[in-house]
């Protein structure tokens, strides 16, 4: 069946609404009736290639500072619950064993990511619907269809075209509040909660989930990174709460002192503002998965075109050996939408993103790093793109302020093209040499998006885990965790610690000093 488009309006006074029309209550069916909606292979498969495209990015960063003071945490609830830590083989308790994964998932900006009305990494919803499942000891059939779900309702949340989804960044709200939506809804259909419970669950996750975007301006820190880890901790407590039988806030959509009505457009309009198209409960397959999209570079999703029109490029530029000469680039410039410019462009006005020196967090929101970086090294590996000699730092400083980007209406239209066949994130690119003459081209999609030039399969995903566990974890090992993850619906309660890799052939960090726990 055709999915529906609902309409979200904000009450004119507290009650007006009934429980049925809420968005809360549409999300809650959607997710306590999947378990009798028809399993969809390919959206199955591809949950599969997400947890380990987790494990990949997880243990990628297991020794980063942030990671390894989240991991740090999570150890004084060893032998307390039956969650799993990426790397470890003891077991923990869920809520501090979600933060740690959920925090390790995140560090590289390397997940996987849906742009619409909205931003999103939609496999932050995996690290709790794991841990919670391996504390519960339900069906690895049961963690699948929450993952499923959790896309489901965090890609809906986000927009899925004509107009729906709901737009935090506008108001400066943090995407976490769609992730913890999301999260609940997950966590809620795979512990098969009724619909009373997970409504409860979703107010509980969404209104204590909003936080403001200073997270990801000036000088970015931890919280950044932590975001995921907050949103799982919320939501677990939230369907905690909830199959106790306690009630959240509501409507936490449509209300009359709401998230739309006090942070978002309802402060300015009482009418239908948003609207969010949804599955048929029940009925339809669930796929908004299959809508999402890998990320093969360390960067903001915005720059994976652009980072392989880079490299594409490179090869056409005057070298010194198998260096670019440098001198011989006059100016670079990049024609690309509205956010490549204004948030990871020039026009941020934000001199830390030409500056080398800049925490990674802000040089992986830097799309003139990330062009001068492949330039230089013709490569763009998740570690050593941020691994930088002094000497080539201030190449690259030099180099970062002769590139300039440009707003142009072509590539702002294509990026908010709601059709998933024509939308693009990506740009043209124009290097003009000291000699006058220019070297151009342009890119719509990133290589591995599914309608790029390479979309990714399963082998790319095993290639990534390889690549960033070498060091860390045997050959073994990574072919005993491929296996449990394929053979998931197999496994239940004790088994489900399986969905784990170990790391055998290096060594997991602690953290230089010592806090409070």
């Amino acid at each position: 069946m055709p999915a529906t488009i609902h309409s979200v309006a904000v009450e004119k006074t507290s009650g007006d609404l009934a429980r049925n029309e809420q968005l809360a209550w549409k999300l809650a069916e959607l997710a306590t009736k999947a378990k009798d909606a028809p399993v969809d292979a390919e959206a199955v498969a591809m949950a599969k290639n997400r947890i380990i495209d987790n494990a990949a990015i997880a243990l990628g960063a297991a020794n980063e500072t942030a990671v390894k003071v989240a991991r740090a945490d999570a150890l004084g609830s060893k032998d307390t619950g039956q969650a799993t830590i990426w790397g470890l083989a003891d077991r923990f308790a869920p809520v501090p064993a979600a933060f740690a994964n959920a925090v390790a998932v995140r560090f590289l900006d390397n997940d996987d990511c849906y742009l619409a009305a909205e931003y999103s990494h939609p496999d932050d919803n995996i690290s709790p619907i794991i841990a919670v499942g391996q504390q519960m000891g339900v069906s690895g059939a049961d963690i699948l269809r929450g993952i499923v779900v959790a896309y489901e309702v965090h890609v809906a949340l986000v927009g899925t075209g004509d107009g729906t989804g709901i737009c935090l960044h506008k108001h400066k709200v943090d995407h976490m509040t769609h992730i913890a939506a999301g999260t609940a809804a997950g966590l809620s259909s795979m512990l098969g909660l009724t619909t009373e419970q997970a409504y409860h669950a979703i107010n509980f996750a969404v209104h204590n989930a909003i936080s403001s975007r200073q997270s990801r301006k000036g000088d970015i820190g931890a919280q950044k990174e932590f975001v995921p880890g907050f949103s799982a901790e919320i939501s677990i407590k939230a369907v905690h709460h909830a199959l106790h039988g306690l009630k959240g806030p509501n409507p936490v959509y449509e209300g009359v002192d709401s998230i739309i009505r006090r942070f978002l457009n309802g402060r300015d309009d009482d009418g239908a503002v948003y609207k969010v198209e949804l599955a048929e409960a029940g009925t339809d397959a669930l796929r908004n998965i299959m809508k999402t999209y890998p990320k093969q570079h360390a960067f903001e999703y915005q720059g994976q075109a652009i980072i392989d029109l880079a490299l594409q490029l490179r090869d056409q530029l005057p070298k010194n050996g198998d260096a670019v000469d440098m001198d011989q680039i006059k100016t670079i410039v990049l024609e690309t939408s509205h956010h490549t410019h204004h948030v990871i462009g020039t026009d941020a006005q934000d001199p830390q993103k030409i500056d080398p020196d800049s925490p990674r967090g802000t040089l992986d929101h830097s799309i003139m790093f990330a062009i001068a970086r492949c330039i230089q090294a013709g490569e763009f590996h998740k570690d050593r793109a941020y691994q930088m000699t002094q000497a080539e730092k201030d190449e690259l400083r030099d180099l970062m302020a002769r590139i300039e980007t440009q707003f142009d209406q072509r590539w702002e239209d294509l990026y908010h093209d709601q059709d998933p066949n024509v939308q693009a994130y990506g740009g043209r690119m124009i290097v003009t040499l000291t000699d006058g003459s220019e070297i151009a081209d342009e890119k719509t999609r990133a290589n591995a998006h599914p309608g790029g030039d390479t979309p990714w399969q399963r082998p790319d995903y095993e290639a990534k885990l390889a690549d960033y566990t070498k060091d860390l974890v045997s050959d073994s090992e990574r072919a005993r965790f491929i296996a449990a993850v394929d053979d998931m619906e197999s496994l239940s309660g004790d088994q489900l610690a399986t969905v784990n890799l170990i790391v055998d052939a290096g060594q997991l960090e602690a953290p230089d000093t010592r806090g409070i726990y």
